[in-house]
């Protein structure tokens, strides 16, 4: 099974996300070996759910709050993801973390939140530039992964993404993405339960279809998590058929 999840970001007002969706099911064949996503943002999830409902296409939140409900002025619950129509749930992102100051400590209690109301987490990891720079990739992945040890065993995908190369153009070798993806493998393995079965492990950085083939031909890489390609529909139904 290949995975492929569109990360709309804070892009597309109502009109281009209808326009997307039409031309992308114009071109979209569902596979039994594909599952695909797409994660548009707060405001366009019914819609979109709406458009994708009787053709395979499950609809992610980009962020989630882990309490059902409260004060927080500009959150979103898991409760109400599911409610509009979700199955899963993006955690993690490089640019929640960054520029948001997410901490493991929030991921973990939102990747608890996301399994009780059903939510499936894609969970990102990865390290700056400054971290790789310094040898400490395989250091930020353990950190970022061991929150799973405070979760209980949950089903989940993992999204490795190497932040220096997200929306860069530059993507990180193949020795290098087969050494992350192997090592957070092994992670899981030691972190889940036998009866969650095997965890994805996607790429997400600057994902292209001319690099997802060669992206795909890494045994390690169950997918991909894309940003900038994904808001494009012929690119993006590319991206999928690839996938196939």
């Amino acid at each position: 099974m290949r995975f492929v999840v569109a990360n709309w970001k804070m892009n597309f007002l109502s009109d281009q996300a209808r326009d997307f969706c039409e031309a992308f099911l114009a071109d979209y064949t569902a596979s039994p070996s594909v599952t695909t996503a797409i994660a548009p943002p707060f405001h366009l999830i019914r819609p979109v759910a709406d458009s994708f409902r009787s053709r395979q296409v499950r609809v992610f939140g980009q962020n989630g709050h882990a309490d059902p409900k409260g004060a927080f002025t500009g959150e979103i619950s898991m409760a109400q993801l599911q409610d509009v129509g979700c199955s899963g749930v993006i955690l993690g992102h490089s640019e929640r973390r960054q520029l948001f100051g997410e901490t493991d400590e929030a991921l973990a209690a939102k990747v608890k939140a996301a399994r009780d109301w059903n939510l499936l987490p894609l969970l990102c990891v990865g390290e700056t530039l400054e971290e790789r720079q310094r040898g400490q990739t395989l250091d930020v992945l353990d950190r970022q992964l061991s929150i799973l040890a405070r979760t209980g065993p949950t089903p989940l995908w993992v999204a490795y993404e190497p932040v220096w190369a997200i929306g860069t153009g530059l993507r990180a070798e193949v020795a290098q993405i087969r050494e992350a993806h192997a090592f957070i493998q092994a992670k899981l393995r030691t972190l889940m339960a036998p009866n969650i079965g095997p965890v994805p492990v996607l790429y997400g950085g600057s994902v292209t279809p001319e690099n997802f083939p060669e992206l795909l031909d890494i045994p390690e890489v169950a997918g991909g998590l894309v940003g900038g390609a994904s808001l494009d529909p012929a690119k993006f139904a590319t991206l999928v058929k690839q996938a196939g």
